[in-house]
């Protein structure tokens, strides 16, 4: 198996940190770097890395301040100010579509977070296309709107690109509108994606999901409206929308099962009202992902 294209995307994502905290990642062989899901940097502790079967130190010199300080530079183009909102969220997306994820003290503003300030940790997410998985899963001619559950870290964005590219690509390929807000699905660069997301995908790049879903409805005649994990009401009004308008629908959702799902009211609604048809869970044995596929 080629492994080229995975070891290439850790090494982008390496591009990112400091020359040490590099240089000790790139210890690593290559079957090991083609594995890594993420870099986790905790100040004051070695930096670790994360693999499918969990994560691992590296030892080696702390994670220091100045480190944390220069991921964010790196990661923010120099221009942490123009990033500062998604900042407040948690996350920034770098250039190449790896998502950086920050811990530290909050800012309040009328009881929401404004502003994120001494940067204590670290997540730095090396999306990946692993072409073939939604093969067996998925499939463009007889496509029911699904939803894609499994925790944290679990893998749905990385079947929801291969199924975006599999549904919208070859003989019979349909219209697919990809709402990407957080730009690490297809990781558009100049206009173009720098993952493969198939023939016939419209990308909408860091647009608020429900923009994106009234855009796309509006003005690119989609088959399928596919997004990253539905967190908000107005993300649900949109899909609720959108499913009356006779459109396909792929989401993902952080969750353990369907039962865990209907606790939330978000999802307990979209459940409600029959927006998805079938369920696909992603579990880990044996650091292997396996894909379940039911009928709701």
């Amino acid at each position: 198996m080629d492994i080229s294209g995975d070891v290439k995307r850790f090494d982008g994502a390496v591009t990112l940190l400091p020359y040490g905290l590099r240089e000790k990642l790139r210890e690593l062989n290559r079957e090991e770097r083609a594995e890594a899901e993420e870099f986790r940097l905790r100040r004051g502790k070695a930096v670790s890395v994360v693999f499918p079967g969990g994560e691992r130190s590296l030892g080696g010199q702390e994670v220091s301040q100045g480190d944390l300080d220069f991921l964010l530079e790196v990661a923010s183009a120099a221009s942490v100010h123009t990033v500062r909102s998604k900042l407040s969220s948690g996350y920034i997306t770098a250039r190449g579509g790896y998502r950086v994820g920050f811990a530290g003290s909050a800012a309040l503003e009328g009881g929401r977070v404004s502003a994120v300030s001494n940067i204590s940790s670290a997540a730095v997410r090396i999306a990946r296309e692993k072409r073939g998985i939604a093969e067996g899963v998925f499939f463009p001619e007889d496509f029911r709107s699904a939803l894609i559950i499994s925790p944290p870290g679990g893998g749905k964005t990385t079947l929801l690109r291969d199924a975006v590219r599999l549904l919208s690509s070859g003989k019979g390929g349909l219209r697919v509108s990809l709402c990407d807000e957080r730009g690490e699905i297809a990781a558009m660069c100049g206009g173009a994606p720098q993952l493969d997301v198939g023939d016939r995908t419209d990308v909408l790049d860091g647009w608020p999901k429900a923009e994106a879903i009234t855009a796309a409805l509006r003005a690119l005649s989609p088959e399928v409206i596919a997004l990253d994990e539905i967190t908000s009401p107005e993300d649900c009004d949109a899909v609720l929308a959108a499913s009356h308008c006779g459109v396909g629908l792929l989401a993902t959702a952080h969750g353990l099962s369907l039962e865990d799902l209907g606790k939330r009211p978000v999802y307990k609604r979209l459940l409600e009202n029959g927006v998805f048809r079938e369920l696909v869970t992603i579990t880990t044995v044996g650091g292997r992902r396996l894909y379940g596929k039911s009928r709701l």
